[in-house]
């Protein structure tokens, strides 16, 4: 009955893209209403719970001491990881992690990486010792572009995350020396594309509809990262199309930074 409705929202979709029409009344490259609400979790060093209209995610920053990696011996370490809870969708079942947390887990590190947002050199606290930044995603509810909400999410978290104080070997939890230093701000920017018309921030019923999906993360000035989802493809001028209109989206989701 399910892969029946699906396939009926699915051609519903299609139907009304091709008139340039979106379910939602949206325009193509509108976003959903986003908000972000800080400090939500009183445990964690920082964290950020973001609504992108029905999509939910929560995210939480905590810091402890560990060993730097073989190859990078002078950096702090960052770990991000995604968690899809089964409240979140009736798709999502507990167990492994599952392809979907993968690629957001992957998605939201590599543009924290990349815009080098973290001065993980900065981390580094002595020989086989250094800071570990854990960010770990929590999706609630699941209506479409988990990505995005999850990147925006953990930016916010980020931003709010206070430094614990290291004194003889030991990390005095609760006591706190500052902020963790953010160089920029970085987000990502999602597109659709769904029988030749391609859409911004698409919902649940547009991504069961899509050919194929890319995100774009920015930082004010650069493109860090890129992810293409789906078995279809985009043309040279679409991608070209794509990144600027990433800027621009970008530029929204900052402001409510």
């Amino acid at each position: 009955m399910v892969d029946i409705l699906d396939e009926v929202k699915k051609e519903y979709v299609k139907d009304l893209m091709s008139k340039g029409k979106r379910p939602s009344g949206r325009a193509l490259d509108e976003l959903r209403k986003a908000t972000i609400e800080r400090n939500v979790i009183p445990n964690a060093e920082g964290s950020a719970k973001v609504l992108l209209g029905n999509t939910q995610v929560l995210v939480g920053v905590k810091l402890g001491i560990g060993t730097p990696f073989p190859d990078r011996p002078e950096e702090g370490v960052l770990s991000t990881s995604a968690e899809l809870l089964p409240l979140a969708s009736p798709v999502f079942e507990m167990g492994p992690p599952s392809a979907e947390s993968i690629e957001v887990a992957r998605v939201v590190d590599r543009g924290i990486r990349s815009s080098n947002l973290l001065d993980l050199k900065a981390l580094f606290i002595e020989p086989g010792k250094a800071w570990n930044v854990f960010v770990d995603v929590y999706v609630l509810d699941h209506d479409g572009n988990l990505i995005d909400a999850s990147a925006l999410a953990a930016m916010a978290a980020l931003q709010c995350t206070r430094m614990p104080k290291y004194e003889d070997g030991k990390i005095l939890y609760g006591n706190y020396v500052g902020k963790l230093a953010t160089a920029t701000s970085c987000v990502t920017s999602t597109f659709a594309k769904i029988g030749g018309v391609i859409v911004a921030d698409p919902d649940l019923d547009e991504e069961k509809a899509m050919d194929a999906r890319l995100t774009v993360a920015t930082t004010p000035k650069h493109v860090c990262a890129m992810q293409k989802g789906g078995s279809g493809g985009f043309t040279r001028d679409e991608l070209l199309g794509i990144i600027d209109m990433a800027f621009k989206k970008g530029d929204e989701l900052r402001a409510l930074l």
